[in-house]
């Protein structure tokens, strides 16, 4: 059952298996996005804790409100980032399985198939979480009305 593949049946395996690592390419800039806002909502809840209890009245209700929003903005990242990772796995997995099924003759199209549309729901859930996340840290910024008139 296991033969050893030509070189041009591993060359064509590594063309086929380009498609999905620049995938990855694009999956790893986004998850370095992704950290990177995690590591500033991080960064500006600290501060806020800080100075949540030295505050008061409507100052302190500015607080709760932002630290509650800034910890939803954070589950959100998290789950952006467990689903980004996820499709890499899956991506990964497919690359795996387009020269393990060469290696020794499987015939597994439909998996592989399946396990990339799998990779690509994952990545647009994480985009889709992206975008949430972005909306939300928009509702924090507010722009004084006088400041927007002449």
């Amino acid at each position: 059952m296991f033969s050893i593949p030509g070189v041009t049946t591993i060359a064509q395996t590594i063309q086929l298996s380009l498609s999905p690592v620049f995938m990855l390419a694009g999956i790893g800039a986004l998850l370095n996005v992704l950290v990177g806002r995690l590591a500033r909502v991080v960064d500006r809840a600290r501060s806020l804790e800080d100075l949540h209890p030295l505050s008061s009245g409507p100052e302190h209700e500015r607080h709760v409100w932002e630290l509650r929003l800034l910890d939803r903005r954070m589950s959100v990242i998290n789950r952006a980032l467990v689903l980004a990772v996820s499709s890499a796995v899956m991506t990964c997995i497919v690359v795996a399985l387009l020269f393990v099924a060469e290696l020794v003759k499987l015939h597994i199209g439909t998996v592989v198939a399946l396990s990339f549309i799998l990779a690509m729901g994952l990545l647009i859930a994480s985009l889709v979480s992206f975008l949430i996340e972005v909306r939300i840290s928009l509702s924090a910024i507010h722009v004084r009305q006088e400041l927007l008139e002449r």
